[in-house]
């Protein structure tokens, strides 16, 4: 018997070593990796070349002033002026951040929930399914780029219309989901089921901004429909044999497959939110831009700060989210 013991000490076997099938399956996870790096190059450089050098610059602007010596002009080192100017009597920027904090609050868990719901009932086995996925993705096209430039010029939306007739009169002109509300009489409503206040303004919130909610939950939508469509039915199968209800199904195997998706989604829906231009501090630090010679300064100030705490947030969700995501092991 001829036994090659170098093979053996290496880890292979002869047989291992002379199959060319075992060399066929490295250099396809080699080629895989290749083909990841080639995907992701772009990005890379687009981040070094274009991005990096406006970072940098944003980071000098937010500890520098600008003198003109001779007509020329000249960045002074200040410190840490503009970010205590931020938090200085009379400026509006903490009073903002609160504002943009509670906004984020309200709106991320109302469109993961939403988004999650339209997924569920899209996943479902129905004629017309595909028309139904088309319709409520149709907002985040309309939504973004030129389209939203076209909606916000609309010279239809900005015209004082007159409201909805509740028995007293005309409504003004403004915001139609408040004049839903008044027609409804919904605040009402909840008042007289003895219910505290604070929690009849969330719902309030949450109606009017229903139009909002459904614009911003397209993508998320489509990320649960397919984090839905990879769990297998031979799961599913298994629990209706088993006697599981709809419900003891969702919690005990829907939910848990799809937490993954759940915590992609959330971390989205926070950047998405704290970086959307009708943002209250996006708007804020885009005025305090152009609002004088330090205005750009201030604002580079202002939005390191607001990294950082948009950075924060996802670390806290991101380690909250820990605890409960579950990852389905594929041996």
């Amino acid at each position: 018997m001829n036994i090659n013991f170098k093979s053996i000490f290496k880890g292979k076997s002869s047989l291992e070593s002379k199959n060319p099938l075992f060399k066929r399956k490295s250099s396809l996870e080699a080629r895989k990796a290749r083909a990841g790096y080639v995907f992701v190059a772009p990005f890379v450089l687009g981040i070094l070349l274009v991005y990096l050098p406006i970072l940098l610059d944003s980071i000098w602007f937010s500890f520098s002033e600008i003198t003109v010596v001779e007509g020329v002009q000249q960045f002074n080192y200040v410190g840490f002026r503009y970010y205590k100017s931020a938090f200085s009597t009379g400026s509006e920027f903490p009073e903002k951040l609160l504002a943009s904090l509670q906004e984020l609050l309200l709106q991320v868990p109302s469109i993961i929930i939403f988004s999650l719901f339209i997924a569920v009932v899209l996943n479902q086995k129905m004629l017309g399914r595909a028309v139904f996925r088309a319709i409520f993705f149709i907002p985040v096209i309309i939504s973004t780029g030129l389209m939203e430039s076209i909606n916000a010029q609309d010279k239809m939306s900005s015209s004082n219309m007159s409201g909805v007739d509740t028995g007293a009169g005309a409504v003004d002109g403004g915001d139609a989901g408040q004049q839903v509300l008044s027609a409804l009489d919904i605040e009402a409503l909840f008042k007289n089921m003895a219910i505290g206040g604070q929690l009849v303004d969330i719902v309030v919130s949450l109606v009017n901004n229903i139009y909002s909610i459904i614009n911003y939950s397209g993508v998320q939508m489509l990320i649960f429909l397919a984090a839905l469509q990879s769990i297998s039915p031979s799961i599913y199968e298994a629990c209706r044999i088993d006697g599981a209800t709809g419900w003891e199904t969702f919690w005990k195997v829907t939910f848990p497959m799809i937490s993954p998706m759940i915590l992609v989604n959330t971390i989205y829906t926070i950047i998405d939110s704290f970086t959307r231009s009708k943002n209250t501090m996006m708007s804020y630090i885009g005025s305090i831009e152009t609002s004088g010679s330090t205005g750009q300064f201030m604002a580079s100030a202002m939005s390191w700060m607001y990294f950082l705490i948009v950075l924060l947030i996802l670390g806290i969700v991101a380690g909250i989210s820990a605890s409960f995501i579950f990852y389905q092991r594929r041996d």
